[in-house]
């Protein structure tokens, strides 16, 4: 594999109506989870992406599962529970680039993840170990299997790519802090957003934000800005790339994951920095323009389409 990613996907409803969720009586039913998510946006840009969880043995965890085989990830690390129900979530579009969301994931499947459910030989042979922030915040036992991806893949040399996606509604914020830190101390590559620098480090600035990154043991900080674009900090250097204006933002949610694809794929590529982030931002740029957490990942020709363009004032 070219990376291997960890995680939970689930189901996800999205109301057909306007206005409060309350009021809804019709729902579109799509597929969602970070991880997932970056192994599809691979897979869809050329690459050969694995997606390793648990899903229960239902119609919705059949559902996501033929749904990532059909996008070419390789699940074949992905186990049934019969015990546990996937998990769910509802996306509520209040208004432009403002969506709520509602987790109905506790006691999931993908919650009962252990260590002993990990394929050490399947890690072993990957180019990358993408990991979250999320998969540790649903349950203790989540956890330690992500530090034990970890420890494989650090003893076998593998370069960990780690995106924060901190999730709040998920655990406290001091278990929160200590665990991404952690995380982000053993990470070869990290991917944050400048809020969340603001909350492992108390700064917002982003580029004293890469350098406490880099500080606390990265390699290379890729940090997030908005519609700004993104920085990119190394010890030897660093700069901002410009991301892709867009007019009309569709649905953000998932923006952040086409963003690490996009990256990982053009370090797959052997880009260089810079233009592995341009990559990124497209993806990112392309993904919010489409509604559904995985509908907006876009095949290479799109992206190579939009770099083309770069330099436009806005992308329609």
């Amino acid at each position: 594999m070219d990376v291997v990613t960890i995680g939970e996907s689930m189901v996800v409803f999205t109301p057909t109506s306007d206005g409060f969720m309350r009021n809804a009586s019709q729902f579109t039913k799509k597929i969602g989870g970070a991880e997932s998510n970056v192994a599809v946006g691979l897979a869809r840009l050329g690459h050969q992406s694995a997606w390793m969880s648990k899903l229960g043995d239902d119609e919705f965890g059949k559902a996501i599962l033929a749904f990532l085989k059909g996008e070419n990830v390789d699940v074949s690390q992905v186990t049934f529970d019969d015990k546990a129900p996937t998990g769910i979530y509802f996306k509520e579009p209040r208004r432009q680039n403002s969506t709520r969301v509602y987790y109905y994931r506790k006691g999931s499947a993908a919650s009962k993840l252990a260590p002993s459910d990990l394929n050490g030989d399947y890690l072993m042979n990957t180019k990358y170990l993408h990991i979250t922030g999320i998969t540790p915040a649903l349950s203790e036992s989540c956890r330690e299997t992500i530090f034990e991806a970890i420890r494989i893949a650090k003893q076998n040399g593998t370069t960990i790519v780690f995106d924060p996606n901190l999730r709040t509604k998920l655990w406290d914020e001091e278990t929160a802090r200590e665990t991404l830190l952690k995380m982000a101390k053993e990470a070869d590559i990290v991917l944050p957003g400048v809020a969340e620098g603001e909350f492992l480090f108390g700064e917002s600035d982003p580029h004293k934000l890469g350098q406490l990154f880099l500080d606390h043991g990265a390699s290379v900080v890729v940090m997030k800005v908005g519609a700004e674009g993104a920085y990119y900090f190394t010890e030897k250097e660093s700069a901002l790339i410009p991301g892709f204006p867009v007019k009309n933002v569709v649905d953000p949610v998932g923006a952040g994951d086409g963003f690490a694809a996009g990256f990982l794929s053009g370090l797959l590529d052997e880009l260089e920095l810079g233009e592995a982030v341009e990559r990124a931002n497209a993806v990112g740029a392309l993904v919010t323009m489409v509604n559904g957490d995985v509908d907006g990942l876009p095949e290479r020709e799109e992206v190579e389409q939009l770099l083309s363009k770069h330099g436009e004032d806005v992308v329609r």
